[in-house]
């Protein structure tokens, strides 16, 4: 122990979540690590008198780690073992850097491997395509049907690969360039920005979308700094909107059993992806286009050029079945 050698546990806790917050992480993330760091601090409360919380800093051994890891670990599944490993070791390396503690005993803690994820694409070779015809129509069922603004967001996730979160962060002016250069600027995983070229049947529904609105809500809803997707109320659309939107999507299209279990959004970002390697796309530029940023910080990534990029979206076959359900400007 350095400067702090009598720091809980809990106290701590709260200092490197508080550190961690200025890289700007997600509320969910955010929860994740106070989950992870909790739950295995309650495990090793376990073995003694002590509340979690307020534990001495200095009783987590090597020792006491592993024994608390392989509590933890036997009930779940290797990546939650995996991700709460990762957390501990920020942790602790977070503890070294503030002379709280002299070493991180995590490398002495054994940690499952975990396989790389599977893509989970929706099923079916023309299931995009039937997916967007289905949503561009506007059904008399809906309480108040808005397909421009719903095919935007299969758009934007099909034909730009964006996540949840990117889509929900996109504001008016994300979608910018010169007619044939067009362009969205997302804001990444982490905080890491990046640029995906659309193609013109991506543009025109996104211009017909806007249209869309100020017609529903008036000119000043189109703002440059407004959010891109909005609710039927013209509020800024929330994480569950967004999920809810895509599901009901999916319902309308009648292909709820082409979507893998659990992936809902991330089915389309997985989609894109897919659909650029079977139409030639290099992994260099499949990975710079999502935003990977393991890959980013790779020695042995290959860096692709802006036409390079432009030319895997191109080929991107949903671009085509877009083309043809949005009107020419």
């Amino acid at each position: 122990m350095h400067d702090k050698p009598d720091g809980t546990v809990g106290a701590l806790i709260e200092d490197f979540l508080t550190a961690r917050a200025t890289r700007k992480p997600s509320p969910h993330t955010l929860a994740a690590y106070r989950r992870d760091l909790t739950t295995v601090a309650e495990l090793v409360a376990a073995t003694g008198d002590a509340s979690p919380l307020r534990l001495p800093v200095s009783t987590l051994s090597p020792k006491v780690m592993r024994a608390a890891f392989a509590r933890f670990a036997a009930p779940r599944a290797a990546a939650s073992v995996h991700r709460a490993w990762s957390t501990w070791n920020s942790f602790f390396t977070f503890l070294v850097a503030e002379g709280v503690v002299p070493g991180n005993p995590m490398p002495a803690v054994g940690r499952p491997r975990t396989p790389l994820p599977r893509p989970k694409p929706l099923r079916g070779e023309d299931t995009p395509e039937e997916l967007l015809a289905a949503v561009a129509r506007a059904e008399g069922r809906q309480r108040d049907p808005w397909p421009e603004r719903d095919l935007a967001v299969l758009a934007l996730a099909l034909c730009a690969g964006l996540r949840l979160s990117e889509l929900l962060a996109l504001r008016v002016s994300s979608v910018a360039g010169r007619d044939g250069e067009r362009r969205v600027d997302v804001a990444g995983k982490g905080g890491r920005p990046r640029t995906v070229p659309i193609e013109d049947g991506v543009d025109r529904v996104l211009a017909g979308y806007l249209d869309s609105r100020r017609l529903r809500f008036g000119s000043r809803s189109v703002r440059p700094d407004s959010p891109l997707l909005v609710d039927r109320q013209g509020e800024a659309l929330r994480r569950g909107g967004l999920q809810y939107l895509v599901e009901s999507c999916y319902r309308r299209a009648g292909i709820g059993d082409r979507v893998p279990r659990g992936a809902r959004l991330h089915a389309l970002r997985h989609t894109f992806a897919t659909r650029l390697a079977e139409d030639g796309a290099s992994a260099a530029e499949i990975m710079r286009l999502l935003g990977h940023a393991s890959l980013a910080s790779s020695q042995t990534y290959i860096e692709v050029t802006a036409g390079q990029q432009r030319a895997a979206v191109a080929a991107n076959r949903t671009n085509r079945a877009l083309s043809g359900l949005a009107p020419r400007r």
